[in-house]
């Protein structure tokens, strides 16, 4: 008989190197159609659509970790916004045998990678329930994301 901890895997199997999800969960939600029902009519022209991602984390112990997906999402602006969408979805994630210098990376970029096919449904399901055709988002490249990050936070404060 073996030890595994609660989701299946054997912590030490080896010193082999693992990442798993414990939970995953939807922290906050919002999906605003302030024009319904006139929003939902046919449209002169498209609208602009506007999406910002961000990733967060925190550490909650020496080998767990909560990361969340923020996303803003709307279309249209001022009198013509058709709809605004604001999501919050999280997990907590258990890095196993991963060299120190590898945490943050695996944190930052393979733990959204793991959550996002679940926003990306969460937000078609939304627009779409919303009276919308479903709004379904390209996939990210979280590894430029990390990247663009990272050089930002390199970068020396412009002068006034």
């Amino acid at each position: 008989m073996t030890d595994t901890n609660g989701n299946g895997a054997n912590p030490a199997a080896g010193g082999a190197p693992a990442l798993n999800a414990l939970v995953q969960y939807l922290k906050d939600f919002s999906f605003e159609n302030p024009n319904a029902p006139n929003s939902l009519g046919p449209q002169e022209k498209a609208p602009d659509i506007s999406i910002q991602v961000n990733v967060n984390a925190r550490q909650l112990a020496p080998t767990d970790f909560e990361v969340s997906l923020t996303l803003d999402a709307k279309a249209g602006d001022g009198p013509g916004l058709l709809f605004k969408l604001d999501l919050e979805y999280g997990g907590v994630f258990r890095l196993i045998n991963i060299p120190e210098e590898q945490v943050h990376p695996i944190v930052m970029i393979e733990c959204p990678r793991l959550l996002f096919p679940f926003v990306r449904q969460i937000v078609a399901d939304a627009t779409r329930n919303g009276g919308f055709p479903p709004l379904y988002i390209d996939p990210i490249d979280f590894v430029a994301l990390y990247q663009q990050k990272a050089a930002q936070a390199n970068q020396p404060m412009a002068q006034a």
